[in-house]
């Protein structure tokens, strides 16, 4: 597929824009608020991303990635992280079968639950690194290796890990490195008194309702190709790359209060996906073009955990978030003359 501006594309862009919206009209059936949140997971499905979920328990974690998978007509499975949890028991293992007509004996392999399309790693950090880095691995290769062969992951592919924010006993945090595979980090906050009010008189009655699948596999990897297809302008790109060299303290471009605040800062990847992230809102939201607003509204889920604070900000009581709301304010777009100049 060429770039977006043949007539077919651009039907293609509008029936997705029309497609999500009928996707939203059906999770909230299940789903009351979180539409933020939820805008980020199908855009991180679109740019091929995953997610790393932070929220605190009962807020609807594991029924959105659900919801979403019953509205996309994708599979889904769901991992309870353990410290007892082994890497076979995520990606699957030989066992050894006899042939009753011969009595030979082989190896079959048995898959794993991360052969899906959805896969739900609730609470990560609760088993140990080596385990950790099988799904990891899962992630960054699309495929898993057993007894020395490599068995591929059907696409699309998607992982959606959480965290408790709260408690950090008998945990394993996630490197620094691991965290910069996840697309975004994104926040699950209470619900409002008014939808608090609406979810507890939707689960505590007689109904059960079910999302309608709008999507189904392929549609998803013809956004996906399609996502991939999608033009960027140089001063946008310029922009997401100006953004991300700037939260690096030994960087020129950076502000005074980076070099202050941050110990370091993010890496290429930040500024990959802040392109792929604003493409994805630009087409749910049936546009044909990316803009630097589309990559400012992504910057804080793609940035917050590829920025690390030092003393200083926790002296003055910054975190992540609040650093990078007064980058977006300091970073400007490149002007024409920029260009012209070239």
């Amino acid at each position: 597929m060429g770039e977006i501006d043949r007539a077919d594309d651009v039907r293609a862009v509008e029936a997705l824009a029309a497609a999500r919206k009928a996707m939203l009209e059906e999770i909230r059936k299940v789903i009351i608020g979180q539409d933020a949140v939820i805008d980020l997971l199908m855009g991180a499905i679109l740019a091929r991303g995953h997610c790393l979920l932070v929220g605190v328990p009962g807020l609807a974690k594991t029924l959105i990635v659900r919801t979403l998978a019953d509205a996309m007509r994708l599979t889904f499975r769901r991992i309870q992280f353990t410290p007892d949890l082994m890497p076979s028991d995520i990606t699957g293992t030989d066992v050894i079968e006899e042939d009753r007509a011969t009595g030979r004996r082989a190896f079959r392999f048995v898959q794993g639950p991360i052969f899906t399309n959805i896969l739900l790693a609730d609470e990560i950090n609760r088993t140990p690194p080596k385990t950790q880095a099988a799904l990891l691995e899962a992630m960054a290769e699309q495929h898993v290796t057993a007894g020395g062969k490599t068995h591929d992951l059907e696409p699309p592919f998607f992982v959606l890990a959480t965290q408790n924010p709260l408690e950090q006993e008998g945990t394993y945090p996630l490197p620094e490195a691991q965290l910069d595979r996840f697309m975004y980090m994104v926040k699950v906050d209470y619900p409002s008194c008014d939808e608090e009010r609406r979810i507890v008189r939707a689960t505590t009655g007689a109904a059960d309702p079910r999302a309608t699948a709008v999507l189904d596999g392929a549609d998803v990897l013809a956004a996906q190709r399609m996502l991939r297809s999608m033009p960027v302008s140089d001063h946008v790109l310029d922009y997401a790359v100006d953004l991300t060299r700037a939260t690096r303290p030994s960087d020129g471009t950076a502000p005074d209060f980076v070099r202050t605040c941050l110990a370091w800062g993010a890496g290429p990847r930040a500024a990959q996906y802040l392109i792929l992230g604003a493409k994805s809102r630009a087409l749910m939201d049936g546009r044909h073009t990316v803009q630097c607003a589309d990559v400012r509204a992504v910057a804080p889920p793609v940035l917050r955990h590829r920025v690390f604070t030092n003393f200083n900000a926790d002296a003055e009581g910054l975190d992540a978030d609040a650093l990078i709301q007064r980058l977006l304010a300091t970073v400007g777009e490149r002007d024409e003359r920029h260009y012209a100049r070239r």
